[in-house]
């Protein structure tokens, strides 16, 4: 939940709970406040009551008004001379309909004769006028809340609309991208040096990537003129007569790891430019069409290791780096000839928007949660284990998605690409 949706709720939550604590507490107090009247205007008709039968010698009393209910009850004995004030319901016989209403009860001697005395007065004119007054004072008050409400939502989202394009920024920032950070303009103290310190961290971000990048691009540089000259005088040395069998082998152990280390140098020099390299050669790309030529460009290493290929194709153009995509390809199928079986299958299957590449192997399935993390291979694996690393790079470059699993014993990597594919029909070869 978003921090300014999280406190206009807490506020609605508070507002209407205070409004509900502060219209029961105004009612209980009303209530009392009109409860005390009536218990006075009770008291009063038991005073008339008294004077009837004391100064005009009538009992019972005559009922003046309409709201009061007065009831005898004759009893052996004065038990109970105090007053007793209490809520009721009871039935009106000159309205003939049961009302809410207060009565007050006591003891009392009326022409000598004891007597308990209940008078009972309608309370339903004194609650409607307490809803009234309620609804009059809570209606308002409501109105006030809902529009301080209205009136704070705005005044935040205006307050946190800084912060917002700060956040913003922070999104669109990329180090691939050579464009500086854009400042906010904002009078909230605590945003502008928010801003100040993104700003500086943003340049001294750049400064070390700039520094990291230069001396990588240099060392990767230099380390392949020696690695050239280590290669070629290794060349030369095996081809010399005088060369033992003994020497031979221990060259030949030192040319593969002088190969293998070119390769990983190349590998670590790719993944730099493909990390800072702008995306500036951006098109379409018939990507059956480009399929086709890499399968005939491996065609040479497809047939040394004979292995049985499967082709399953539909026109699709993708929107991309033509120089990326092809990389892409360059490694998926190279990887699944390399580490392919002997007269083993390769399968490829490319629809509008899916490429799927299946190899047999006599490994079995691979972690997918690490295959595409730099330097991991298999332990049969005599590469850089920096292929897949690559292939990963570039998809998040690219906006692509990739993805490994194991079916039917075949290793799978399948790619998914951009709304951009269109598929048309399918070919099958």
């Amino acid at each position: 939940m978003k921090l300014l949706s999280s406190y206009n709720r807490m506020l609605a939550i508070v507002a209407c709970s205070g409004m509900v604590v502060i219209g029961i507490l105004f009612y209980q107090t009303l209530s009392r406040y009109l409860n005390r009247q009536i218990d006075d205007y009770l008291y009063e008709e038991l005073l008339e009551v008294r004077d009837f039968a004391h100064v005009r010698n009538i009992v019972p009393a005559p009922e003046g008004f309409t709201d009061v209910v007065v009831e005898y009850k004759r009893v052996a004995r004065l038990r109970n001379a105090k007053y007793r004030f209490h809520d009721t319901v009871f039935y009106n016989p000159r309205k003939k309909r049961t009302e809410s209403g207060r009565y007050l009860q006591t003891d009392v001697k009326l022409a000598d004769i004891p007597y308990q005395v209940t008078i009972i007065a309608s309370k339903v004119e004194s609650e409607e006028q307490v809803k009234s007054i309620v609804l009059i004072i809570l209606i308002p008050l409501g109105i006030l809340f809902f529009l301080l409400w209205l009136v704070n939502r705005f005044l935040m989202k205006k307050m946190w609309a800084p912060f917002m394009r700060l956040v913003e920024n922070i999104r669109q920032f990329s180090l691939g991208q050579e464009q500086a950070y854009t400042p906010v303009e904002t009078r909230i103290e605590e945003f502008r040096v928010l801003n100040d310190a993104l700003a500086e961290v943003e340049k001294k971000i750049r400064s070390d990537y700039r520094e990291v990048k230069l001396f990588t691009e240099n060392a990767s540089h230099e380390m392949m003129t020696p690695l050239a000259v280590i290669n070629s005088k290794l060349d030369t040395m095996l081809q010399s007569e005088n060369l033992g069998i003994e020497g031979s082998i221990l060259i030949t152990d030192l040319y593969k790891a002088t190969s293998r280390l070119t390769r990983l140098n190349q590998s670590l020099l790719l993944l730099v430019k493909i990390g800072s390299q702008p995306l500036t050669d951006l098109e379409m790309i018939d990507l059956e069409q480009l399929l086709t030529e890499k399968l005939n460009y491996f065609q040479e290493l497809i047939q040394r290791r004979k292995l049985n290929v499967s082709l399953q194709t539909a026109p699709a153009s993708i929107y991309g780096s033509y120089s990326l995509v092809e990389i892409l390809l360059n490694n998926l199928i190279s990887n699944a000839i390399r580490h392919n079986t002997e007269g083993g299958a390769l399968r490829i299957s490319l629809s509008g928007k899916q490429l799927q590449v299946y190899n047999t192997s006599h490994s079995g399935p691979l972690d997918s949660s690490k295959i595409f993390d730099r330097f991991y291979k298999d332990s049969t694996s005599e590469g850089t284990g920096l292929g897949l690393a690559i292939l990963k790079e570039i998809c998040e470059k690219l906006g692509y998605k990739i993805s490994y699993f194991w079916r039917d014993h075949l290793h799978c990597f399948e790619l998914e690409f951009s709304e951009e594919s269109t598929p048309t029909h399918t070919g099958q070869s």
